[in-house]
């Protein structure tokens, strides 16, 4: 049996996946630093999911030239510059449609490995 290590190791982002994971919790939290979404993401993955700037930067950067989110620069609450991201309209509307797709092709993994 593999060890919590040894999984949280292994678990990687699917392609495609790291959008729709970044649009989900945007919605659900308001708007958020880069830190604070890789933090709840750790905390609701129970460690398992652990993004690193490489890998969150880009999305972001993606994401906000889609016009999905939008940024904004503010002070933390450790009074430090950071910059906020938040869901646009157009970013519900991809949030729903990619949750959409995302279902349709779980179902069907469900299906093609049972």
């Amino acid at each position: 049996m593999p060890t919590k290590a040894r999984l949280r190791t292994n678990l990687k982002v699917l392609q495609g996946t790291l959008d729709l994971i970044v649009l989900r919790t945007l919605d659900a939290m308001g708007p958020q630093h880069a830190y604070g979404i890789a933090t709840r993401l750790q905390q609701v993955s129970a460690d398992s999911l652990q993004l690193n700037q490489g890998t969150l930067f880009p999305a972001l950067v993606r994401l906000e030239q889609q016009g999905w989110i939008r940024g904004k620069w503010k002070r933390t609450e450790s009074n430090r510059d950071a910059k906020f991201y938040s869901l646009t309209a157009s970013g519900r509307k991809a949030l729903g449609q990619e949750t959409e797709r995302w279902k349709a092709l779980t179902g069907l993994m469900e299906k093609l490995l049972c």
